[in-house]
């Protein structure tokens, strides 16, 4: 069975693919049109996909509700029978605005189709702490608001190690109508995040807490100042204090244990060195 990989100049995508390819699974990898793509990348219209689905019978895909539609029709004409998506911890509040939650929009409207469906749902991902990377680099600081909520980020090796998993395993399967929500192994603060930057890297990293009002008006600049950001700020604010409620999601579907934040830093450390 042949699985169609969309999104896949994205990190977690290629993961699943290299992942599904080891294992001798066939896929098929795709890639926005008008993108600077890889070899071997066909491009498509996210608003028509019929044309790279055809002769495909499993899917793994980001969350879009705006061509969640069309990829729902285009699907059941093309006799898809599983899709896994990448969507978010954040869609477990039940909204499915898509201004708020896109994430929740996009599993509400692929759950009405007729393919089984596993909705992925990792919390903060460790690759969150690239956005650092540059002011680190610069000025040796990371200025944020909220340096004391909690996450429990996740490496990306184990969130595409879980799609792979599902994958194989196919439809009608334990899986089927599944939202796995997926943590990292460790409950920790930004401020404990950026402090290991410095103690795993050896590059000059603080942390710099903004007020809220200070920290909206830096970050309004990358994600505007709207519903998302509202939503953001909200987020952070309700987890100040609060350790992130882990789970052994990943090592009971994949086999192995999460990978810590310091597996990461270790492998991510050239990053955030001068003149990376």
């Amino acid at each position: 069975m042949t699985v169609l990989i969309l999104g896949a100049r994205g990190k977690i995508a290629q993961l699943v693919a290299t992942g599904l390819q080891t294992a001798g699974t066939p896929v098929r990898l795709a890639g926005r049109a008008g993108r600077p793509a890889p070899d071997g990348v066909l491009e498509y219209d996210p608003a028509n996909p019929a044309p790279v689905l055809d002769g495909v019978n499993q899917v793994f895909l980001y969350a879009d509700p705006s061509h969640a539609e069309a990829f729902v029709t285009a699907a059941e004409s093309a006799g898809v029978k599983q899709v896994v998506l990448l969507s978010s911890a954040a869609s477990q509040d039940g909204t499915a605005d898509a201004a708020t939650d896109p994430h929740g929009a996009a599993e509400a409207i692929l759950a009405t189709g007729s393919f089984a469906t596993t909705f992925l749902q990792p919390g903060a991902f460790m690759t969150n702490a690239l956005y650092w990377a540059y002011p680190i680099r610069a000025t040796g600081e990371v200025r944020m608001p909220y340096l004391d909520a909690e996450e429990a980020p996740i490496h990306e090796r184990d969130i595409a190690d879980v799609a792979v998993e599902v994958l194989r395993a196919g439809p009608g399967g334990p899986h089927d109508g599944q939202g796995y929500e997926l943590a990292g192994p460790e409950s920790m603060t930004r401020r404990r995040q950026i402090e290991l930057i410095a103690e795993i890297t050896g590059v000059p990293a603080k942390p710099v807490d903004l007020t809220p009002a200070e920290g909206r008006a830096e970050l309004a600049k990358a994600f505007g100042d709207g519903p998302l950001l509202d939503s953001l700020m909200s987020y952070w604010s309700s987890r100040v204090g609060i350790p992130y409620p882990l789970n052994d999601r990943v090592a009971r579907l994949t086999g192995h244990p999460a990978r810590t934040y310091t597996d990461w830093l270790t492998e991510h450390a050239a990053s955030f060195s001068v003149g990376a």
